[in-house]
């Protein structure tokens, strides 16, 4: 009888997630990553046992009068804006420094013949690799910006939903950064050079982002042209994150070209390192 090829079975898709799930957690990644997001929120829940609406009509010289309300909504919306690109940072690093390892670990000697000797196809061994780990983290940051907002909103009384919009923005980066640690992952087996190529491109980022200025200063047109090309190729952490900010401040926020570019840039790299798993003998 003919085997069947199980990789076409609904199944397996989500026992390969369930396995990087446990696989984080025997690693101790699974509790480190949440017991770090909790140390960040029991620090949120400390600070904001001061009362923050007369601290904040202290700090402002606010009177009781109507006024009042108005400006300290306006007070918490920025706050709250401020808090999210700080969720925004600190997820993302978190993430992909947690996630690093468990694409190499695959292909660690014994266990990556063991994978490949069932039948399950090479792309669905990677995508659910990285399926999982885009799903471990996203739980990890519902869990973290779901309970400062709680925290927020209980303390002040003032609930702004547009907080939330740091979720989707924070897993949409670390989704497209999770495509250059799996490519790092399979073309060179190491973490480390996964992480620090990851963490650069967040930097690189924000100093392209000044291309309006840059490009000015800039004396010769092979150096403008660079400066730009580089700009649209590189994801765009640095806008997506600039754009959270204002869509939350209630102000508009530009992100459908950063989303766009930074999607295919993501698409692009995750098959190249799907290409390469593929072709690659193990």
């Amino acid at each position: 009888m003919k085997s069947q090829d199980t990789s076409r079975h609904p199944s397996v898709l989500p026992a390969l997630i369930a396995d990087t799930f446990q696989e984080a957690s025997a690693r101790w990644l699974f509790w480190g990553l949440f017991g770090l997001s909790t140390l960040l929120i029991a620090f949120f829940l400390f600070i904001l046992k001061i009362d923050v609406v007369q601290g904040a009509v202290s700090l402002l010289g606010l009177q009781q009068t109507s006024h009042h309300i108005g400006d300290l909504e306006r007070l918490v919306r920025m706050s709250y804006g401020r808090v999210a690109i700080f969720l925004y940072i600190w997820g993302t690093f978190l993430a992909v420094f947690a996630s690093a390892g468990l694409i190499p670990s695959v292909l660690e000697p014994g266990r990556i013949g063991l994978l490949l000797s069932k039948p399950v196809s090479r792309t669905t061994l990677l995508l659910g690799r990285y399926l999982g780990n885009v799903l471990l983290v996203t739980a990890n940051i519902v869990y973290l910006i779901v309970s400062v907002w709680v925290i927020v909103g209980w303390k002040t009384g003032i609930w702004y939903p547009e907080f939330l919009l740091a979720i989707p923005f924070t897993v949409f980066v670390f989704a497209v950064l999770l495509s250059v640690v799996t490519f790092i992952g399979v073309a060179f087996e190491s973490a480390p050079v996964a992480v620090m190529a990851a963490v650069a491109l967040m930097l690189i980022s924000a100093i392209l982002a000044q291309k309006d200025k840059v490009v000015r200063l800039l004396d010769s047109e092979w150096s403008r042209d660079l400066w730009k090309g580089l700009y649209w190729i590189v994801p765009k952490v640095w806008e997506l994150g600039r754009a959270m900010m204002d869509l939350i401040g209630s102000r508009q926020g530009e992100w459908m070209t950063a989303a766009w570019t930074s999607a295919v840039f993501g698409l692009i790299v995750l098959a190249a390192a799907v290409r390469i798993f593929c072709k690659r003998d193990y």
